[in-house]
């Protein structure tokens, strides 16, 4: 399975970026609970966005956070310096055996015990 971080979504929605679109739907891609919430939670977010985000929550799976999430979540937070949401969404690959794509690999370069993908490469 690959577990989106939010980042990826967020491309998803812009034109240059469409090709994600049908990646998302032709492959086992998932969230986290946290990637909706980082997502549909922005601050700026437009209606348009809202519906097109909505969308995308409709198609993929999501991810609970579990206990046994929120404890790999510790652990990874007790050894590097990061993010509520990045713990979470790391633990989330872990548990649930993910990969992770994210563009944003070095929030998580420490981390070696998941599989770590920048698949805006490939859509440059």
């Amino acid at each position: 399975m690959i577990l989106l971080d939010s980042n990826i979504l967020i491309y998803s929605a812009s034109e240059q970026y469409k090709d994600l679109r049908e990646f998302f739907k032709q492959s086992e891609a998932v969230c986290s609970i946290i990637t909706k919430l980082e997502v549909l939670g922005y601050h700026k977010i437009t209606p348009l966005q809202i519906t097109y985000f909505e969308a995308v929550f409709k198609v993929i799976d999501i991810l609970p956070v579990s206990d046994e999430v929120i404890n790999q979540a510790i652990k990874y937070r007790q050894k590097k310096s990061m993010s509520v949401g990045d713990a979470i969404i790391a633990a989330s690959a872990k548990i649930y055996n993910c990969d992770l794509y994210t563009s944003n690999i070095e929030d998580f370069i420490k981390i070696k015990d998941i599989k770590i993908i920048n698949p805006i490469k490939k859509f440059l």
